[in-house]
């Protein structure tokens, strides 16, 4: 016996949904996973500490040069 056109809809409408729970609980399991295992890693920096970049005086200057003529391009005090 054939199906009706709305049968086969519902089958489909269902299929897909069905697919994309599956999908989406793979999604939050695999996510889960990750920052489970991202944590147990230690970052590079300590909490609370910062790094210092050493910029010499000549890069220094052209950056607030650069800041300056941005600055007066758009009227900023």
């Amino acid at each position: 016996m054939q199906q009706t056109i709305v049968q086969q809809g519902l089958d489909l409408m269902l299929y897909g949904m069905g697919t994309v729970f599956v999908f989406l609980c793979c999604m939050i399991g695999v996510t889960t996973l990750m920052s489970r295992f991202a944590q147990q890693w230690p970052d590079e920096l300590p909490e609370g500490s910062t790094k210092s970049l050493s910029v010499d005086k000549t890069t220094a200057a052209v950056i607030q040069q650069a800041v300056a003529q941005h600055r007066k391009k758009l009227n900023i005090s």
